[in-house]
C-alpha cells in the first residue's frame, strides 16, 4: 500500500474531510492528478444535462476547451441560449448544441433524444447530470413525483433512446454513460416501494437520497448489460460543492461549512476524468467513484442488506414501466 492509498483510507473514513474540498486538494497532490486541459476529445460528442449552472456547467466548459462537441439538454430556454453563447465564446475546436427539455417530463427527453440523434450518428459520452433538491411534493404531467422522475425515470429513458449513438460510437472506442449521484445516497437503502411514498411522508432530503442510490444501482445495472457493446457506465459524487443547487436547498448546510465547500470546478473534476481518461475508467464498468477513485457503494449493514437480486429486478422492472421503455424490446 503505497502512503497516497493510506492517506486516502484516512479521508474516506472520516467522511467530512473526503467530501469537502480538503479531500480534493490532499488527493489531487498525493495522487499526482493529471490536468483536465491536456486531454483532447476533438471530434467526441459529449451529452450533458442540466448544464446551465453548477457542476454540469463546469464540466460543460472543461469538455469544450478539451475540443469536445458539446449536446446540452436543459429545461429554461433563456439560460440555456446564454450558456451555449458563452460556451461557443470559448472557441477552439468545438461545437454546442442545445435541447430544451426538463428531464421530468418524459415527453420532452423523447424529443430531445430525437433531436440528438438526427444531429449525430454517434454519441462518445452521456453525463446525466440534471436533477435538484426539491422542499415540496410535485407531481409531473406524466404521474410521476417530481425528484425521481427527472432523476430516476428521465434519465433512464434517455440512456435508452440514446443507445443507437452509444452503441454506434463504441466501434471506434469505448463510450461512457454517466451519473452525477450524491454522498448522501449512502444513508438510504434502495427500495423501490420508497421511491415514491406519497405527498404525507415527502421529505426533499431523504427522497433526493433514494433517487440517487437507485441511480447508483442502476448504472451497475446498465455496465452489465452494457458491457459487450463496448459501452462503459460509472457513477460519480463530486463531494460537497457550492453550487446554485446547495445554495437554494441547503441554506443552513452551506452557511455551516462554508469556506470548505468545493467550487464547481472541483466537483466537476471526477466526472469529466471519467469521460476522457482512456485509463483507470476504461478497465472495469458500473463503478462508483470519488476524486477519481472508485468506490464502496455501502458503508451501512442495513443498506448492503437491502441491496437484494430480487430489489434490483424490481427496480430495473419499475423503470421500464414508467418510462415505456423497454430493454428487451427496443435496445437490441
Amino acid at each position: 500500500m503505497t502512503t497516497a492509498d493510506v492517506v486516502d483510507r484516512l479521508l474516506e473514513a472520516t467522511i467530512a474531510p473526503s467530501f469537502t474540498r480538503v479531500g480534493e486538494i490532499v488527493r489531487r497532490r498525493t495522487d499526482h492528478w493529471s490536468v483536465l486541459d491536456g486531454y483532447d476529445l476533438s471530434g467526441r460528442v459529449v451529452v450533458v444535462t442540466g448544464a446551465t449552472s453548477g457542476i454540469g456547467f463546469a464540466a460543460a466548459t472543461q469538455l469544450v476547451r478539451c475540443g469536445a462537441n458539446v449536446e446540452i439538454i436543459a429545461r429554461d430556454e433563456a439560460k440555456t441560449a446564454k450558456v451555449v453563447a458563452e460556451l461557443r465564446d470559448l472557441g477552439g475546436r468545438s461545437t454546442v448544441y442545445s435541447s430544451i427539455a426538463d428531464m421530468s417530463d418524459l415527453g420532452q427527453v423523447r424529443s430531445a433524444a430525437t433531436a440528438i440523434l438526427d444531429r449525430h450518428h454517434t454519441i462518445d459520452v452521456l453525463m446525466h447530470n440534471a436533477g435538484a433538491l426539491d422542499a415540496n411534493y410535485e407531481i409531473t404531467t406524466d404521474g410521476l413525483e417530481r425528484t425521481v422522475a427527472s432523476q430516476v425515470i428521465g434519465p433512464f429513458l434517455l440512456t435508452g433512446l440514446l443507445l443507437p449513438g452509444l452503441r454506434a460510437a463504441a466501434l471506434s472506442r469505448p463510450s461512457r454513460i454517466l451519473f452525477v449521484a450524491s454522498g448522501g445516497m449512502y444513508s438510504e437503502p434502495l427500495s423501490v416501494a420508497a421511491l415514491d411514498a406519497g405527498a404525507e411522508l415527502y421529505n426533499g432530503t431523504t427522497v433526493y437520497a433514494r433517487a440517487k442510490r437507485a441511480q447508483v444501482t442502476l448504472a451497475e445495472m446498465w455496465g452489465a448489460r452494457l458491457a459487450s457493446d463496448g459501452v462503459i457506465v460509472h457513477s460519480m459524487h463530486p463531494g460537497w460543492a457550492d453550487t446554485p443547487g446547495v445554495q437554494r436547498a441547503l441554506p443552513t448546510f452551506r452557511r455551516v461549512v462554508g469556506p470548505l465547500l468545493r467550487s464547481a470546478d472541483e466537483g466537476a473534476d471526477t466526472l469529466v476524468w471519467l469521460a476522457a481518461d482512456d485509463g483507470a475508467p476504461l478497465t472495469s464498468t458500473g463503478g462508483f467513484w470519488h476524486d477519481r477513485r472508485r468506490r464502496a457503494t455501502h458503508r451501512l449493514a442495513r443498506t448492503r442488506k437491502a441491496d437484494t437480486a430480487m430489489e434490483r429486478a424490481r427496480l430495473w422492472a419499475w423503470c421500464e414501466q414508467h418510462s415505456g421503455w423497454n430493454y428487451e424490446a427496443e435496445a437490441q
